[in-house]
């Protein structure tokens, strides 16, 4: 009799991490930049993490993790990493923290460009979309695979980092820029960091330094008031997702958009009503 408990019980637990893990999301990572990149996650809230929090992934690789819903988390790649003699992991950008390849719950270093992503229970309503609030490192999307809705990609195609004004430059030895900061964390001042007090469109206006990443990658989210419409994605019916780094080349200009330089005097209201328009029209 017991041992009949036993086997139904082991029956009944097999049979629910089966079907539990069924309705995961599968998501695949995709090295398309001309170095290797290393690939990280950080679930945000009361799940677990990822089985795989930081891994090396070669140029033109792949590899997937799956993320079973409830969940909610970041994706970022960090560059230029290496290992030193006592051991220790690290990289230039977007660096963990960790001292290992794994991240194990730890976040990016600003400046970082991520996919921050809601995955619901029961095939329901998926938000997603790449960020630069914690600046750009290198061009990333988001695509989902299936699911029912809008379910579009979001990208971030343009090499920011070649438009990076100088205030905001993260460079390598060599003095290439690697990475481009966000405001606020280089000034420390409400006008760039859009936090209360300082929280509404007059209070918090659209700055050069914000028009930087906007006209260059008018879909990702780096304002806090951008038109909603063009940088929030979502999908239903339990998609799977593909994130590709460098998904256009690491030197891609800024695709629909007309180039505009912060040196010239430009109209921030006239370039953010293009801005509206054009996504309203795509």
């Amino acid at each position: 009799m017991m041992k009949s408990q036993v086997a139904s019980l082991l029956g009944l637990t097999m049979a629910i991490l089966f079907f539990s893990g069924a309705h995961a999301a599968k998501i695949t990572f995709t090295n398309n930049c001309p170095n290797t990149v290393w690939p990280a996650t950080l679930t945000i809230g009361q799940q677990r993490e990822l089985s795989l929090t930081g891994f090396k992934l070669a140029s033109k690789a792949s590899q997937s993790v799956d993320a079973p819903p409830p969940w909610s988390g970041r994706f970022w790649a960090r560059t230029r990493c290496s290992t030193n003699a006592t051991g220790k992991f690290s990289c230039e950008t977007a660096d963990c923290g960790s001292g290992q390849v794994a991240c194990n719950g730890t976040g990016a270093v600003p400046p970082a460009t991520l996919v921050e992503m809601t995955i619901a229970a029961n095939g329901g309503q998926d938000f997603y979309g790449v960020s630069l609030v914690d600046g750009f490192n290198l061009p990333m999307s988001i695509a989902p695979q299936g699911g029912t809705g809008k379910c579009k990609a979001s990208t971030c195609l343009a090499n920011i980092n070649a438009a990076c004004p100088a205030q905001l430059q993260v460079k390598a030895a060599d003095g290439s820029v690697i990475g481009c900061k966000d405001a606020c964390k280089v000034f420390n001042e409400p006008k760039y960091c859009c936090t209360p007090p300082n929280d509404t469109p007059e209070t918090c206006p659209l700055t050069e330094y914000f028009l930087v990443f906007i006209q260059k990658c008018p879909q990702a989210y780096s304002y806090a008031y951008d038109d909603p419409s063009s940088t929030t994605f979502t999908c239903n019916g339990r998609p799977d997702y593909v994130i590709t780094f460098c998904p256009d080349g690491m030197s891609t200009p800024s695709h629909n958009i007309k180039n505009v330089t912060i040196m010239e005097h430009v109209d921030l209201l006239e370039f953010a009503k293009l801005l509206d328009h054009q996504s309203t029209s795509a």
